[in-house]
């Protein structure tokens, strides 16, 4: 400690320390919310983009407003696992409907996907940026989700997913002069939460060991006012 911290000056000796962040909200584990993409000027549920987020932040759908809320079953797909080399998938492997579909049955029972539910799905690029370095992990190439599981994503009415990528969807994207496709569609037209940069690792070793695939999951973001994503300390119970 040092003398500074040592000798603040307060009554009685008490002394303490407190910490200020400047961070990106969306440069952690993270939830996008329903403002963070739109289509042609248009934000989630028909909105014009401009009326929904001003100068002033989100003002229908800021992240704050799913504060307590987004919690419930829980899914893992271990598709690095399950379609991978060695528990992981390569950059640009495209993760379609059925690799999805083949690592729930390999899985079995607890792996179904439902409405409302919080999938997760690890293809591994984590795990690989921990042990290589984070190099081009934030914007370069990666495994994710083929822009072609849209249907699925809708049809499967599950509540949001989460990867641990950067970006969810695969890059390279899957076509020419785009960029996040997948999330022009499933932010502004399914309301689907898209999670981020999860760290999957801990709770893959866990549901392999018991071959157990769903668990309650809290994971609010921190309720910032009017942002359009945020950090989030996802909590598994099983």
């Amino acid at each position: 400690m040092s003398p500074d911290a040592a000798q603040q000056g307060f009554p009685h000796g008490i002394g303490g320390a407190d910490d200020v962040v400047f961070m990106p909200l969306q440069a952690s584990t993270q939830w996008d919310g329903l403002g963070h993409i739109f289509d042609h000027g248009m934000a989630y549920n028909g909105r014009r983009a401009g009326d929904v987020v001003t100068s002033e932040g989100d003002q229908v759908t800021g992240i704050e407003t799913t504060a307590g809320r987004i919690a419930g079953r829980g899914v893992l797909l271990d598709v690095g696992r399950v379609c991978g080399t060695g528990g992981e998938l390569p950059d640009g492997f495209a993760i379609t409907v059925e690799h999805l579909e083949a690592t729930i049955a390999a899985h079995g029972d607890t792996a179904r996907v439902g409405r409302g539910d919080l999938v997760l799905v690890r293809t591994g690029r984590l795990t690989r940026a921990r042990r290589e370095g984070w190099g081009d992990y934030a914007g370069g190439d990666s495994p994710g989700l083929s822009f072609t599981t849209a249907d699925w994503l809708h049809d499967t009415d599950v509540a949001g997913i989460a990867t641990d990528t950067w970006g969810v969807e695969v890059r390279p994207n899957e076509f020419d002069l785009a960029f996040q496709p997948l999330h022009q569609v499933a932010i502004p037209h399914i309301g689907l939460f898209l999670g981020e940069m999860w760290d999957l690792d801990a709770l893959a070793e866990d549901c392999a060991a018991d071959g157990v695939h769903e668990f309650w999951l809290t994971a609010a973001p921190l309720p910032v006012t009017g942002a359009v994503g945020a950090p989030v300390a996802p909590i598994a119970v099983k």
